[in-house]
This record gives structure tokens, sequence and C-alpha cells, in this order.
């Protein structure tokens, strides 16, 4: 027997006792094994559950569970850390052909495996305020000025209402004032030791995206504009610096802030 092997009978209940198996106390070591592979196959499902409680919500614990069951059985962890098990589910619910009459699902699955990676995220000072304030009001270095986001931050665009449907399953809205078809934009960030996920327009997120990978404020601000022509830079920036996900500022000239 060789580890694949044993492997592969562990995570598929279909799948015969491994030979070769002895119990210490000379009892039946298929019942041991399938008590052990019970046991195995629980705890990566609820791994998953943990992480993904609003995808559970949406579907019910025992569609949830076998599809759970299934994503194991075709991914199982390669680390013994669970933590960001199931960061391929959403491309697995996506291709699930089960899951095809809800197709906000693995979006959903998504802002959920992002909350996990922001509350993990390494923990880092806001910027000074009064600093970023000081240099904000010169007009003529705002273009170069490079913002670095907090490493929680990040964004997702939907053809769905996610951040939505997630509020819903918060208590925040009525689930059925919400349409799951209409098109939304999340903002996932770690504010102190609270994961915040908020919707945000189209020309925000394109601007958090732009700042997130480098460019500076000029160029972010175009990014934003040509997704949404009425995109308030100020309510952004605002919303960015009320959460702390602004850590530091520079210039792309090399000139050290004053």
């Amino acid at each position: 027997m060789n580890t694949q092997a044993f492997t592969r009978a562990l995570l598929d209940p279909e799948q015969p006792c491994p030979p070769g198996l002895r119990a210490w106390n000379g009892s039946d070591p298929t019942r041991r094994f399938a008590i052990y592979r019970n046991n195995v196959l629980a705890s990566l499902t609820c791994a998953l559950a943990d992480t993904f409680p609003v995808v559970r919500q949406l579907v019910g614990d025992d569609f949830f569970f076998a599809m759970a069951r299934l994503h194991v059985q075709a991914s199982p962890p390669r680390s013994a850390v669970l933590v960001f098990y199931g960061e391929e589910l959403p491309g697995f619910i996506a291709g699930f052909a089960p899951a095809a009459s809800l197709p906000y699902l693995a979006d959903v699955a998504r802002l959920e495996l992002l909350r996990v990676r922001a509350y993990h995220a390494a923990d880092l000072p806001p910027v000074e305020a009064t600093s970023l304030s000081m240099a904000l009001s010169d007009p003529e270095r705002l273009p170069g000025m490079c913002l670095a986001l907090h490493s929680s931050v990040a964004v997702i665009h939907s053809d769905h209402a996610v951040a939505s449907l997630w509020a819903a399953h918060q208590g925040l809205l009525d689930i059925r004032r919400v349409d799951p078809g209409r098109p939304e934009c999340a903002l996932i960030l770690r504010n102190g030791l609270e994961v915040e996920v908020s919707q945000v327009g189209p020309g925000a997120a394109a601007f958090i995206q732009a700042l997130g990978s480098g460019m500076p404020l000029g160029q972010a601000v175009g990014a934003g504009c040509s997704i949404d022509p009425q995109f308030d830079l100020g309510t952004t920036l605002a919303r960015l610096l009320a959460s702390g996900a602004i850590t530091q500022f520079a210039f792309d000239d090399g000139r050290q802030p004053t």
C-alpha cells in the first residue's frame, strides 16, 4: 500500500479499506478505517462550512455538505493548517452543474474567501491623517502620489448582488428586497479587528484596485473615471482613511513627503 492509495481510499467512501491495515486489538480494520474516514471527511467539510457560512445558508445544509464532500475529494488540503482551505471552492462551484441555478453562488464564495484572507492579513498601522491631508493639499504633486493600502484590502467585481446578499445574511438588509441579478462591487478590509464588507461603485472599485497595484493617484483616478465618469474621489478616499486602509504615501518623483 502506498500513500496515494491510502489517500484515495480515505477521501472516497466507495473505495475499499486499503489492504494491509491491522488493528492493535484485533478488531475489524475495515470498520475502524470507515470511522476514521468519516471523521476526516466531516472535519474537512466542517472547515469549509466555517469559511463559507453564507454559501451554506443560500443552498441549505444537505446541498452544501454534499457539494463540500465532492470538493474535498477533488481538492484535498495540501497543508495541515486549514485556515485557508477552500481557496479552490469558488471555481469548483462555478463548474458545479447542480449549482447552475444560483449563478451568484461562486462570487459569494469569492467574497467570503476574501473575508478570511482579510482577517488573517498582517497588521499595519494606518497613515498619519494630518500628514496625508497636508500632502493632498498640494495639487501639483497629487497625480504622482502613491498610496499604499492595508494588506487586507480587496475588491470584487460581480455580475450579481454579492454585497447585498452577504449583508442580507448578516441581518443588515431584507433579503426580499435584494435583486441577485444586479451587478455589484464589494470592498473588503479589516478595520482594527473587524472585517468589513461594503458595497462600492464600479469606479471606486477600479480606483482602489489601481492603487493596490501600485498606480499613482492620477492614473488610479483615471481608472476609476474610465469606468464611472461620476466617480467621487473625495468620498472614496474618506472611506479608506476612516477604515485605516491607507498605510503609507510617497511620490513617484522620488521626493519625500514634507
